[in-house]
């Protein structure tokens, strides 16, 4: 954490929090936030479980799966897809680039 770091207000199952991230993150927090809150809800509701501890195991180990799932032989790999999605921008930039110079 750089010395930049804000405080940042989340609210997870009604529940407010302070967590602080410098603002180069503040947007994938909030999105990381709201993405907890939406899972942790749908297994309070859908599984009937009480208690915010238990429902907060659930979320970790359901949440954990989907990234292990990901990573694995099989799974969608984000981390490649990222950089391969990266490397075809840096190429059409280059492209657009050398096209700009024609006209």
């Amino acid at each position: 954490m750089n010395d930049k770091a804000k405080t940042v207000e989340i609210t997870i199952l009604g529940r407010e929090y302070r967590v602080a991230c410098g603002d180069e993150e503040r947007e994938s927090l909030l999105t990381a936030a709201a993405y907890l809150d939406r899972r942790m809800r749908e297994i309070r509701d859908s599984a009937k479980i009480t208690g915010n501890e238990k429902i907060a195991v659930m979320a970790a180990l359901n949440i954990t799966h989907e990234l292990l799932a990901a990573k694995l032989p099989g799974g969608f790999d984000i981390g490649d897809f990222k950089r391969r999605m990266e490397s075809m921008q840096a190429t059409l930039d280059t492209a657009m680039a050398q096209q700009e110079k024609l006209f």
